[in-house]
């Protein structure tokens, strides 16, 4: 006997697989073809038992006359009517068709596992939904769960949407009631996902559905606003009324915005933005920054001093990058007082008729990230407050055409000044929250429940007395992070106005050359002139 070597035996496989699954193949087309001949075969069979069936049941001295009047009947159709056999014929494969169908009734409610999770979430809404003289309740430990709860989909197995009704007695405008339902029904449909509960109060009816993640692909790149649109981030589906098509990974799409509207007509002309470290409030920042600079100057307040905003450094339009307290405070002085002239040169063109300068017409962007670090350092110091300088061109910014963006630690938010608290009617707040930092922030509930690990640049929005809308901030990394992905750098690179000739130095080296003179910061004029700060000229 001969042995087959072992190479020999395994390169067989692949051609018994590859025979099988012809065989397979060649099955499931035969089985397709011949499903006809099937069915009607499948009726015959079951014609003959129905035929056996009534001959045995009916009674011997009839079955003479009754079989001698089926045969007279069918021979009278074949006499008299014309194609008499091809009729019969095709009434008797017609009707071995018929009853020759699959006839397995679809499968209608939830199957056994669905059922014992819908059971098991009636039975935990029990203590909560029902009082003990209630005589006669919908939610009962003995009671169903299809008197309580309407529509529900199921998913592999996980419910993302139920319909259920509560009774009239609940207190559901109790915020407090409504939270330890919510929680119940978070616990027992399944954690790691965010849901959203709406409550119709006149109904007494309660609706969750799961929401599916945000997208987190979008970059930075320029989106289809108009002049005064700023895009935070993007949200659900039908939470806003318009699309941007917006270029994720290699697709274009629409995706819905959230278009923060900032000018002379806006109602919520300033933002704050808060977050846990690490949460994407930086980023935030520089995505306003990318989408401010073509029609826009930027002034950029770094307090935490880690160089995020270095790459911004000597790009037209860019009016200064500090992060050092005497730079800082030269800065936003410098701020207050052309909030001061912009005011001055709009009330004397309208005085005289005429439209406002250029200069004046130009947004000026002021973005502050961690202004409490500076402040405390000030405080040590003995200097003047960061936060203070920012009061003239938060009261009067809009009139003005001046926008303040500030970002902060939650952690840290105590040590925000009034005036920042009060004019930021715009509001940002990323993380994974509770509900109480939620309504103390966003001065609302929270619109869905806040999943335990978020991405960075996930969080909630409310634009004054808006409606609270889930967010995903675009990635707007900082290019000079090695650590970012490579498509997501170089869509900020594409973003950012070559460097002017004056300052073709690159960022870093800038950077570096503004650290040996301490205290010193570049401010450039709409012109184009650059003047460091301390100059008498910046005074006035």
């Amino acid at each position: 006997m001969v042995r087959r070597p072992l190479s020999a035996l395994l390169s067989s496989r692949p051609s018994l697989t590859r025979g099988r699954e012809l065989a397979r193949a060649a099955v499931d087309s035969t089985t397709d073809v011949l499903h006809p001949l099937f069915v009607i075969a499948r009726g015959l069979r079951r014609q003959a038992g129905w035929a056996r069936d009534w001959w045995g049941s009916t009674p011997k001295d009839r079955r003479g006359p009754a079989l001698l009047a089926s045969v007279g009947a069918g021979f009278l159709v074949l006499v008299l009517l014309p194609y008499g056999a091809y009729l019969m014929f095709a009434a008797w494969m017609g009707s071995a068709g018929w009853m020759g169908r699959d006839r397995t009734p679809a499968p209608t409610g939830p199957s056994g596992p669905e059922n014992d999770r819908l059971t098991a979430l009636y039975e935990a809404l029990v203590p909560y939904l029902s009082v003990a003289d209630d005589p006669s309740p919908l939610y009962a430990h003995d009671g169903s769960w299809e008197n309580a709860f309407g529509d529900h989909v199921f998913e592999d197995g996980r419910l993302v949407r139920l319909h259920l009704k509560y009774p009239a007695y609940f207190t559901d405008g109790e915020p407090a009631a409504r939270a330890r339902v919510e929680h119940v029904l978070h616990a027992k449909v399944g954690r790691g996902r965010e849901y959203r509960f709406e409550w119709n109060e006149e109904e007494n009816h309660l609706t969750l559905t799961a929401l599916p993640p945000l997208p987190t692909g979008i970059a930075a790149q320029r989106f289809v606003t108009s002049p005064g649109e700023t895009v935070l981030g993007f949200t659900d589906p039908g939470s806003v009324q318009r699309t941007v098509p917006v270029q994720d990974g290699e697709e274009v799409r629409d995706a819905p915005p959230v278009v923060w509207r900032t000018g002379p007509r806006s109602t919520e002309p300033h933002l704050l933005a808060l977050g846990h470290p690490g949460t994407g409030t930086t980023t935030l920042l520089r995505s306003i920054a990318l989408q401010a600079l073509p029609e826009g100057d930027v002034v950029v307040v770094d307090g935490s001093g880690t160089g995020e905003y270095a790459f911004l450094s000597g790009r037209p339009g860019v009016m200064a990058v500090e992060s050092g307290l005497a730079g800082t405070l030269a800065t936003l002085e410098w701020a207050a007082h052309e909030t001061e002239r912009r005011l001055i040169a709009v009330n004397r063109a309208r005085q005289a008729g005429r439209t406002a300068p250029d200069d004046v017409r130009r947004p000026l962007w002021i973005l502050v990230d961690r202004p409490t670090v500076l402040s405390q350092l000030a405080h040590a110091e003995s200097r003047p407050d960061p936060q203070e300088l920012l009061d003239i061109p938060l009261r009067h910014g809009r009139a003005a055409g001046v926008t303040v963006a500030v970002a902060d630690h939650l952690d840290g938010a105590e040590a925000l000044s009034h005036v920042v608290v009060a004019q930021t009617r715009a509001r940002v707040l990323l993380g994974a929250v509770t509900a109480e930092q939620t309504q103390a922030v966003l001065g609302a509930p929270q619109c869905s429940t806040s999943a335990a690990q978020v991405p960075p640049g996930r969080g909630y929005v409310r634009l004054g007395t808006g409606p609270v809308l889930r967010m995903q901030v675009p990635a707007t990394p900082d290019p000079f992070d090695e650590d970012a992905g490579d498509a997501h750098r170089q869509a900020v690179m594409a973003l950012l106005p070559p460097a002017d000739g004056a300052h073709g130095a690159e960022p870093r080296e800038r950077e570096a050359e503004t650290a040996e003179t301490p205290g010193a910061v570049m401010v450039s004029e709409p012109s184009g002139a650059v003047r460091p700060a301390g100059d008498p000229a910046l005074e006035h």
